[in-house]
């Protein structure tokens, strides 16, 4: 029996969802596949039942079939959730990768405390710090060196903490990241005691972009200047705007040791930017050398952000961050397989490809978070309907849920984008889950060639240097793309809720800024595109798929994911001829002309290789219900995306007049199919229901629920 997608999942939607087992999970612990609570019960069965209704009655009844119709259909909503659920957060051992965070997030330390003032916020966040580390801990004491050098957890942890606390995000990913992570990634992790930071007993902070040097952070100049009498080095801010600028430095939060970039000059010779471990406070305050200015608060969740300078600060010569690109022997030698002071810049702050995945994944858990909620609230909230007494849910109108499902469209592609990134990055791009080395590889990635030909300038060693210069660009474009896409979903959930949605305590008024500053950590997105956009205009090759013998069919995913590979080769092919046809001898001007194609070309790239994920994603599930609605999911995420490029596909000849016509059309028809299960679609992102009970629009309340609490 062959069956349509559309009547899989309509078939599927008329299901009410099956009540939890009698002894159901433990408040606090993750719910069982499918299971809900009272409260997720009540919303899902109102909403699949009336707005199945809704949508079903307007979509078209000639609805094309599936290319790759289902064998069957009726799978119950908790398994077609399971599986999505499954699907969303595959990788190696979820439970410990994922399940760890969101057991934590479901306790009471994480619930939302009204009334405090931003510097009570900021000290909340770091006693938040704590419990995460003190999870870790009682792993094993040393666990938390071993979690920074795990892709996977690190950036799991962002996912989970970044809809609860925009400034535990930060410094999570400072403290385990930048500041761990690069202690780990050199020598001194070897013969050093990382105890106090283990044990959290010092708070580790990143000092690197300076006042006057942000996007241009290789013009630093801070130093650290080999003195040969004494011994070690001497650390100085030598202008005011060389201030170490918004590191977490202040007092709060306990005695706190960074890892500081400075330029490494021996006998007045620059020898690149190295990292330094660099004490700056202790039970008493700053140390001495050390000036720490407090910054005015900014917007999102308060974090501790200052200016901080350094005046002559003694440094001993195992403060060094030394590794394979540079080290430097107690005489003053220094020797390095990099070649240049560039390269060994780029190797010293290597950890920043991976604070971008952690970037991304906050923004990645709060766009999920607000979908979770408004959709919710689109379901329990109640409106006047056409009849006389009759009232409906403002999911029933397209005009609400259509926005929903494709800001849920893009979440599911964001999500499926970045565990292909975080895979590939850690080396498990094989599928078969063999991890690489993936700090070490990040040294050979800079490796000169050696001249006899022997070493690492063979041709394989060239083509896996080629291959992490891929993958760190699509970490770049990555987090530009899902960081900009979570503020635009978490300014779409907001106003889906109307004036509920501007309470902090509703859970969602906080996080378009919160998502602001992952738009701007580890590399302002517009900037780290340019760089994108600049080594994809010739080092890139585009996929594109074989000539197709017949027209393609709208309602396939595969053909609409074809087009936009096509819209990615037509914006490159326009980048190259106007980089060669800008102006001679004005490289500025040459660029100007290009960027703008060249920066088209990137955002294609990321819809393509989002849909690609997503597709991959869809061929994977195990159940029908589960792949037809992701294939759906799909098609609205592909259709939205092509509309900008149609002109360009009918000029082409890529569309036809009558397939650019359809286009409408298919759109509507896969989010008639999808509208009814965005209960099932939002419940899939697994938010802890305890978590969830706390926020009233997440539970069918409204804010005056507050005012009842004690």
């Amino acid at each position: 029996m062959t069956v349509t997608t559309s009547e899989a999942l309509r078939t599927e939607a008329s299901r009410r969802v099956p009540p939890p087992p009698a002894g159901g999970p433990e408040p606090g612990s993750p719910s069982a596949p499918g299971a809900t609570t009272t409260a997720e019960r009540d919303v899902t069965q109102d909403a699949t039942q009336d707005v199945s209704h809704d949508v079903t009655r307007d979509a078209s009844s000639d609805v094309s079939r599936d290319a790759d119709a289902l064998p069957g259909a009726g799978t119950a909503t908790a398994d077609a959730r399971a599986d999505l659920t499954r699907l969303l957060f595959a990788g190696p051992d979820p439970d410990r990768t994922h399940g760890t965070w969101r057991r934590l997030l479901g306790g009471p330390a994480f619930t939302y405390r009204p009334g405090l003032a931003p510097a009570e916020r900021a000290a909340l966040s770091y006693e938040r710090l704590r419990l995460l580390n003190d999870v870790l801990t009682a792993e094993d004491p040393a666990a938390p060196a071993r979690f920074a050098a795990d892709p996977h957890r690190l950036a799991a942890l962002h996912e989970w903490i970044g809809p609860v606390d925009g400034g535990l995000t930060t410094l999570a990913s400072i403290h385990y990241n930048l500041f761990l992570g690069s202690l780990v990634d050199h020598d001194l992790a070897h013969d050093h005691d990382l105890s106090p930071f283990t044990a959290m007993r010092r708070v580790g902070t990143f000092l690197c972009t300076e006042l006057e040097h942000g996007n241009d952070v290789a013009a630093m100049e801070t130093v650290a200047v080999l003195d040969r009498e004494r011994g070690g080095f001497d650390l100085h801010t030598p202008t005011p705007g060389a201030a170490k600028f918004m590191p977490n430095t202040s007092l709060t939060g306990g005695p706190k040791t960074a890892v500081v970039a400075a330029r490494l000059l021996v006998d007045g010779e620059d020898q690149g930017i190295f990292l330094f471990l660099t004490p700056l406070s202790d039970e008493h305050g700053h140390l001495p050398g050390i000036r720490v200015r407090r910054l005015p608060d900014r917007t999102g969740t308060p974090v501790d952000h200052c200016l901080t300078s350094f005046t002559h600060v003694r440094l001993p010569h195992e403060a060094l961050l030394q590794g394979e690109h540079g080290r430097l022997t107690p005489e003053g030698s220094l020797t390095s397989v990099l070649g240049n002071r560039r390269k060994r810049f780029l190797r010293s702050i290597g950890r920043v490809t991976m604070g971008k995945l952690c970037m991304s994944a906050g923004t990645l858990g709060m766009a999920r978070a607000a979908l979770t909620i408004a959709v919710r609230h689109a379901h329990s909230r109640r409106i006047s309907g056409p009849r006389a007494g009759e009232r409906l849910p403002v999911a029933a109108h397209r005009s609400h849920h259509g926005r929903l499902l494709d800001a849920l469209a893009t979440a599911y592609a964001m999500t499926f984008l970045h565990r292909e990134v975080v895979d590939r990055f850690a080396g498990l791009g094989d599928g078969e889950g063999h991890r690489a080395d993936w700090a070490a590889g990040a040294a050979d990635a800079g490796r000169e060639d050696r001249a006899d030909g022997t070493g690492r300038g063979d041709r394989e060693d060239r083509e896996d240097r080629e291959d992490r210069e891929e993958i760190e660009r699509l970490a770049a474009v990555a987090k530009g793309w899902i960081t900009w896409q979570a503020r635009d979903i978490a300014i779409e959930c907001r106003e889906r809720c109307g004036a509920q949605g501007l309470f902090p305590a509703n859970g969602i008024s906080d996080l378009p800024a919160n998502i602001e500053g992952g738009i701007t950590a580890e590399g302002d997105n517009l900037v780290i595109w340019v760089k994108a956009a600049s080594e994809m205009v010739f080092g890139h090759t585009v996929p594109l798929p074989p000539a197709r013998t017949a027209p393609g069919d709208v309602d396939d995913p595969a053909f609409l994911r074809d087009l936009l590979t096509h819209a990615e080769s037509l914006w490159q092919k326009r980048a190259r001829t106007a980089l060669r046809e800008g102006p001679s001898g004005d490289p500025t001007g040459r660029w100007n002309a290009t960027s703008t194609p060249a920066l088209e070309m990137v955002e294609a790239h990321a819809c393509r290789t989002a849909a690609d994920a997503f597709l991959a994603a869809a061929d994977r599930a195990t159940d029908p219900t589960a792949r037809a609605l992701l294939r759906a999911l799909c098609r609205v995420f592909l259709l939205r995306r092509l509309r900008e490029h149609t002109g360009d596909l009918l000029a082409e000849g890529l569309l036809t007049p009558d397939q650019v016509r359809a286009l409408p059309r298919a759109l509507d028809t896969a989010t008639a199919e999808a509208a009814p299960h965005l209960p099932t679609l939002a419940e899939a992102f697994d938010l802890p229901p305890d978590l969830l009970a706390t926020i009233p629009l997440a539970s069918g309340a409204g804010i005056t629920r507050t005012l009842e609490q004690p």
